[in-house]
């Protein structure tokens, strides 16, 4: 069983954002960068996945700055390889753009599954998983929260609102967008960390195939600032009579 296991890193939302002189994009120049969560889970229900039937997980990231240190914190954690995908495209790299990328090494690889993070803060609509799959022409699904392995097939459980899921039957090899692992991501130990740390990982050219056309970005404004909240104050009494002022001077009651 060949799995690779996508991640990217995307731009901290919790530090200070400022847009770009051109108004379509982020400044990226000094802005933190840390592993989207959902990868983070995609690589772990690959390692699960690894550790249930056997095979080798291949950690692979687009070429970027802090790329290398989380691909060998992914080997710390027990990938048994990783991969640079080197280009010359730049940032926010489109997931059509990746799809095509990802489907060259996936044949190289000789792939049997390929694990993502349901989506980003760059691909808010989930597009990776699904592209990959139709440029590879194998079955994909999305918001998957665990698997379990048969013979030729997987059965992926996937979420869906108000609690309910499914369980999907999925010939490979297959795409899936991972939403959860089936178990929480493993800790990484230092010393570990500092075997990964004299890895050398490989880097391999994306090539030049672009995506199919997609949407692009024309403008990026800051929200609209709407007011501030009152304080109501600790005082039971008092905050139901300011409640029931406000709710009077709405007109919601008489």
């Amino acid at each position: 069983m060949r799995i690779l296991a996508v991640l990217r890193l995307l731009p901290d939302l919790t530090g200070d954002i400022d847009i770009a002189d051109d108004g379509a994009d982020i400044d990226r120049e000094w802005i933190d960068l840390k592993l989207n969560e959902f990868d983070d889970h995609a690589l772990e229900e690959a390692l699960a996945i690894r550790d249930a039937v056997g095979g080798e997980v291949t950690a692979v990231a687009f070429d970027g700055h802090g790329v290398d240190r989380m691909l060998k914190t992914a080997i710390a954690r027990g990938a048994d390889g990783a991969v640079v995908l080197t280009h010359d495209r730049p940032p926010p790299m489109t997931a059509s753009d990746m799809a095509a990328a990802l489907a060259d090494l996936a044949t190289a690889e000789g792939a049997d599954l390929v694990l993502t993070g349901v989506l980003t803060t760059e691909d808010v609509f989930g597009h990776l998983a699904p592209l990959l799959g139709a440029r590879m022409g194998w079955p994909f699904a999305s918001a998957i929260s665990g698997v379990e392995m048969g013979e030729g097939y997987l059965d992926a459980r996937q979420e869906h609102a108000g609690g309910y899921a499914n369980i999907l039957r999925v010939q490979l090899p297959a795409v899936l967008g991972i939403q959860t692992a089936s178990r929480a991501p493993r800790y990484v130990s230092g010393s570990k960390l500092r075997d990964a740390m004299k890895e050398k990982i490989p880097q391999r050219d994306a090539g030049t195939a672009g995506g199919w056309p997609v949407a692009t970005i024309d403008a990026l404004a800051e929200p609209a600032a709407r007011g501030g909240g009152e304080m109501l104050g600790e005082d039971a009494e008092a905050a139901a009579d300011k409640v029931a002022a406000i709710l009077r001077d709405q007109g919601v009651v008489g």
